[in-house]
């Protein structure tokens, strides 16, 4: 006999209003949804689908990765590490010099070939150091490349991220595309020149000392800030970097747009000694490579806390804060695509998508209503709340919706009723073969429940794939898809039959209408 126990009943009604509570919000105006948002408890559904770049328009972005220049301050680095502790350990060498990828060094004995072996080992870990004779090379091989690439990528991607969503942009999409490149979406963006300008800069701040005769090696001349043409000498060796800020905020003193800034405890300390030591000298705060300020040490800063000050507008302070806080880009970032869909061309899509469902699902009633009449209604409902229960899903996961995401809710319907054709086709058969209405009931969805299990599973095998090894548009698709083979499964297996089960109580038919 067909019986479904009280808990499985809650479970199904209690399932279904949650679902239309929290897919309601979805279709209301957002002034209405920000309003509930404000009266209503927190645990209260208020929070509706994302849409995605192609749905409400915005800006892509295609961004290119400078790996050589990375690969080229590595080799510099370990050049001038190794020059420094080759003097300091007295050996003797004819020459040193980059090559490929490398440094190569040419030692007057090779007595001290393991002794240049263990400096490079000390200069990089991912240095493929080979010697011949008392030649040793130190390089980075194929497998250091990647290494390299693959970090400065995931550090670019991090930094991107912390600066696009400091601009307010609401659900960005900011991934890896192949080796160097980066993509990133910005829906509901439609002039993304703020985005732009703050991704051109690599934020690499530091402090150095200016230059009081502006001669020497170790000097090096930049502009000034909001200056054309004017130019500082400054020390070429950093005093402090911008690694040790811990926070940075727009403020204003004496009526002026400035950045006030907080050094963890390590560059308070180096700070203080160095304002302590260069009492009266100017002190030039460099950012890219542009001196944004050039004041006086007036006396020792000990409390880990300054400002940087140069002439900002209120914006300018804003996005300088935004870009310290957010950190440096470990290389600089170029524009390779650009493109901009504006929010007409995604309302029409949002429109083609509303008819292509409301057609497959007006399709899907009518075959099913004209093979399995009463049945058919009954699947028809079960489908109905399907997509109630897929919206539903979507907002509580604060999903984006796509373009392809909607062509997944759309396959998915044709999914969701085809485990209610294998289970009413079932039932025919045991109908036929002489078995009561129970009995062929009961039969039915427990032999058709094989099936339905092997096909739901191997598809949402697929959706886990394609979710794992896509990106964007396939990812929307996977995740809608998977959603769906969920949400029909338990539409199929717990909604249509307890509303099977409440009909036969109700009328006792003698036949099905099957």
């Amino acid at each position: 006999m067909m019986f479904i126990p009280l808990w499985k009943r809650v479970l199904v009604v209690v399932t279904v209003i949650l679902s239309f509570a929290y897919c309601l919000p979805n279709f209301v105006s957002s002034g209405m949804r920000d309003a509930w948002e404000k009266s209503l408890p927190s645990w209260m559904p208020t929070k509706s689908m994302s849409l995605g770049l192609d749905l409400q328009g915005g800006s892509h972005l295609l961004l290119q990765a400078d790996i050589d220049s990375v690969i080229k301050k590595r080799v510099e680095d370990v050049e001038a590490f190794a020059r420094t502790k080759i003097k300091a350990g007295e050996i003797g060498y004819q020459s040193i010099g980059s090559v490929s990828n490398g440094v190569r060094v040419e030692l007057k004995s090779e007595d001290s070939v393991s002794d240049l072996r263990k400096i490079f080992r000390e200069a990089d870990d991912q240095l493929a150091v080979d010697s011949e004779g008392s030649v040793v090379t130190a390089v980075f091989d194929e497998a250091g490349i990647k290494d390299i690439t693959d970090k400065t990528i995931a550090q670019s991607i991090e930094v991107v991220s912390r600066r696009v969503n400091g601009t307010g942009t609401k659900e960005p999409i900011i991934q890896r595309q192949g080796d160097d490149r980066i993509l990133v979406q910005l829906p509901g963006m439609n002039d993304p020149k703020r985005v732009k300008e703050l991704l051109d800069k690599t934020a690499q701040l530091s402090f150095h000392l200016v230059s009081m005769t502006g001669e020497g090696l170790n000097i090096m001349t930049l502009p000034m800030h909001g200056e054309v043409g004017q130019t500082l000498p400054i020390n070429r060796r950093p005093l402090l970097t911008g690694d040790m800020l811990v926070n940075a905020t727009p403020t204003f003193q004496d009526g002026a747009p400035i950045v006030s800034f907080r050094l963890n405890t390590a560059g308070a300390k180096k700070f203080c000694d160095v304002t302590r030591d260069n009492v009266d000298k100017p002190f030039a705060v460099v950012l890219d490579k542009e001196i944004i300020t050039a004041p006086r040490i007036n006396e020792a800063i000990c409390t880990g806390s300054a400002v940087i000050s140069g002439n900002f507008t209120v914006q300018e302070a804003s996005d300088l804060a935004l870009l310290l806080r957010a950190g440096a880009l470990p290389t600089s970032l170029s524009i390779v695509e650009e493109r901009t869909v504006g929010p007409s061309l995604g309302s029409d899509s949002v429109e083609a998508g509303k008819i292509a469902t409301m057609v497959a699902f007006l399709l899907i009633i009518a075959y099913m209503m004209m093979s399995y009449r009463l049945f058919g209604v009954f699947a028809s409902v079960a489908l109905f709340i399907n997509m109630v229960l897929i919206i539903a899903l979507l907002s509580m996961l604060q999903a984006t919706l796509t373009l392809p995401g909607i062509a997944g809710i759309v396959l998915t319907m044709g999914m969701a009723v085809d485990a209610n054709v294998l289970i009413f086709e079932r039932i025919r058969e045991e109908i036929r073969s002489g078995r009561s209405i129970i009995s062929a009931m009961d039969t039915g969805y427990e032999k058709a429940m094989a099936s339905i299990i092997d096909s739901n599973l191997t598809t949402l095998i697929s959706g886990i794939i394609l979710y794992a090894v896509g990106t964007g548009p396939i990812k929307g698709f996977a995740v809608t898809m998977s959603i769906g083979i969920a949400t029909s499964l338990f539409s199929a297996i717990m909604l249509t039959r307890l509303m099977l089960v409440v009909w036969l109580r109700v009328t006792k038919p003698k036949t099905l209408p099957l």
